[in-house]
């Protein structure tokens, strides 16, 4: 995986195709990116959790491309795909099976229904015990075989969990990673892996059991040749636990530290992760479900401290809101203590659309050790798109607007938006970044963070309180220093 930064997209709503995707990224994108997470292209791109529910996890949906535009996508870059380890559609050709032949079908054994979790029945406190993303118990009424039953369903109503210790289920999910080596993916990301085992009396969230699977498929992975990336979105220990059984994994707990600090002029909790998280992170402001907030709060175990208290956090979400003209929106985890899950808001929008506060997140991501993944609503400094959400009612799709190829080129004739490119492509090129990182002991105001490697420097010095920042970097033998102030003015 190469030490570069990568863009985060849907094929459909980032250039209309997988075509249209490597048509923006070798054209006007073109040096900005070493690689490109796209996010589900499979059949459908746009079911009932915009392709994470899909109905064939092995066929591209055709009005994206096929495999072979996939391929040549990953021809000169590295792909990111996902494996959704979790679920599958209930319009698949297994689930519709089981539904007609209930325990007579080939796949009954692939999905799990309540009494495979609970054969002999569960208390209130081992539902109640039960952590799951969505409001409610992760159950669904479903007639299979003419028998009513119960299935699990930990997000939608149409996302049917796997039982994946199966051998069917494992088959199907073997044949995925196949598919995927073969068409040259650089790296796999474990969709919703912490959820994808279920143990009778525990919180069915990244259980003893879920980490083993965790480390089992990650090497069957890696004989593939695949990169594996496990998306945990919990209490930050469960992000480090993770961490040494994979390639890579989240710093989810960065976006909220960083927005914390820029909003704040408060670095201390940002420091203190700086100083003990995973180095093998995938660094992240903002993604196609949100911005996080549990994975920096505490958790409902005493192991679980928070990097940010729970008053932190909700000043946070209130900051947001107000800076999004109340457009943003909270979400909350049912189990495991609730409390805030994520915010459904751009990160322009979440700044208040300030270009200089916006900068000055983007570049301690860029600096923070670790592989930068950029949204593409965030590369092009996209507002909240209510009205996307009011039409779905699904409130993180007030961050997933549409972009032709024609208001691409228009966004990145933005001067904000050419500052971001500047960075990324200083961050994607500069050797320095392949270096040693330091982070100086400055005042709680304050954070300077350098790294080295050989004569290559790059610096950033930053005043949170004003928002100010001074970026000094090596260039053909000597040192290129731009302020915060003068950023935006030279693009």
């Amino acid at each position: 995986m190469r030490n570069q930064v990568q863009l985060v997209a849907y094929a459909d709503r980032l250039g209309g195709s997988l075509p249209g995707l490597a048509r923006l990224l070798d054209g006007p994108l073109a040096g900005l990116f070493g690689g490109v997470h796209v996010l589900p292209f499979y059949l459908p791109y746009d079911g009932a959790d915009a392709g994470f529910d899909p109905i064939d996890h092995l066929a591209v949906d055709p009005r994206l491309g096929g495999w072979e535009d996939v391929r040549r996508l990953a021809a000169s870059r590295d792909v990111v795909a996902d494996l959704i380890v979790n679920h599958v559609s209930d319009r698949s050709v297994q689930f519709r099976d089981v539904v007609e032949h209930g325990e007579q079908s080939p796949y009954a054994g692939m999905f799990l229904t309540y009494d495979r979790v609970f054969p002999h029945g569960a208390t209130e406190a081992d539902l109640v015990r039960i952590v799951r993303p969505r409001p409610g118990l992760p159950f669904t009424p479903a007639v299979l075989g003419g028998r009513r039953r119960l299935a699990w369903t930990t997000f939608t109503s149409h996302q049917i969990d796997l039982d994946v210790h199966h051998p069917v289920a494992r088959r199907y999910l073997s044949a995925v990673l196949r598919q995927l080596a073969d068409c040259g993916i650089a790296m796999v990301r474990l969709d919703a892996v912490g959820y994808a085992v279920k143990t009778a009396g525990s919180a069915c969230f990244m259980t003893p059991e879920t980490v083993e699977f965790i480390v089992d498929i990650a090497a069957e992975a890696r004989r593939l040749g695949l990169e594996v990336l496990a998306e945990v979105h919990a209490p930050h220990r469960y992000t480090v636990q993770a961490a040494g059984r994979v390639d890579r994994v989240y710093d989810f707990v960065l976006a909220p530290l960083i927005l914390h600090a820029v909003f704040t002029g408060d670095s201390r909790p940002l420091r203190d992760w700086l100083t003990r998280r995973p180095g093998n992170s995938v660094t992240v402001l903002d993604t196609h479900d949100g911005i996080g907030m549990i994975d920096a709060g505490p958790g409902p175990d005493t192991a679980d401290g928070g990097l940010l208290t729970a008053t932190q956090l909700d000043s946070l979400v209130a900051t947001i809101s107000r800076n999004s003209g109340g457009t943003s929106r909270a979400s909350t985890v049912r189990g495991g203590g609730g409390g805030v899950y994520q915010v459904s808001c751009t990160a322009y929008d979440a700044v208040g659309r300030d270009d200089r506060r916006y900068l000055l997140a983007r570049l301690l991501q860029l600096f923070t050790p670790g592989i930068p993944q950029i949204y593409y609503v965030g590369l092009l400094a996209g507002d909240n798109e209510p009205g996307l959400a009011g039409r779905t009612g699904d409130a993180r799709e007030i961050n997933r607007r549409s972009y032709t190829e024609a208001e691409v080129g228009e966004a990145l004739r933005r001067p904000v938006v050419r500052a971001l490119t500047r960075l990324i492509r200083l961050r994607t090129t500069h050797p320095a970044f392949g270096g040693e990182f330091t982070l100086l002991d400055t005042p709680a105001g304050e954070l300077t963070m350098v790294w080295r490697a050989g004569r290559a420097r790059a610096r950033l010095r930053t005043s949170l309180a004003d928002a100010s920042y001074r970026l000094a970097f090596t260039a053909d033998g000597a040192e290129q220093t731009i302020t915060g102030a003068r950023l935006i003015e030279l693009t």
